[in-house]
């Protein structure tokens, strides 16, 4: 579990002075404390639910980023970066495109798929067994040109 680890690294980053680290683990320590207090969500946090959390804070900063970028606002993309990079630490190692590629390569022979049409059956078991491995928009990329 990583919460206990996060609350040492925001005294770290509080004594150090150190802002940019200590706004990323807040947003980690926030998302996973909404986690926990959510209606019909059980006490405890498994690590794939915290690797699902992790993935999308890493998403919705990347998504900010590249908006600031288009804007010409480089002082904001530049936060939301640092931000990404100390998320990105606490996230499950991900997987290289030759691995992932593997991987969809055996769902797809086990599942039998063997057409675009069934593109959604697969990702669906593609995300279900790289979760917190590999990112959702590689998976069905590599899916699609797979299938084609």
């Amino acid at each position: 579990m990583i919460s206990s680890t996060i609350d040492q690294e925001i005294k770290k980053a509080m004594l150090a002075k150190d802002q940019a680290q200590l706004r990323g683990l807040r947003a980690i320590k926030a998302a996973l404390l909404l986690a926990k207090t959510e209606k019909g969500s059980s006490e405890e946090i498994t690590e794939e639910v915290e690797s699902k959390i992790l993935q999308k804070l890493v998403k919705q900063r990347r998504e900010s980023a590249d908006i600031y970028k288009q804007q010409g606002r480089e002082d904001l993309s530049v936060i939301e970066e640092e931000e990404i990079e100390v998320i990105s630490r606490f996230m499950p190692k991900q997987l290289e495109q030759a691995e992932i590629e593997s991987i969809i390569a055996q769902i797809i022979k086990d599942s039998g798929a063997a057409s675009v049409k069934e593109m959604g059956k697969v990702i669906g078991l593609a995300n279900k067994e790289l979760a917190g491995k590999a990112d959702g928009k590689l998976i069905a990329e590599i899916v699609k040109a797979q299938l084609a």
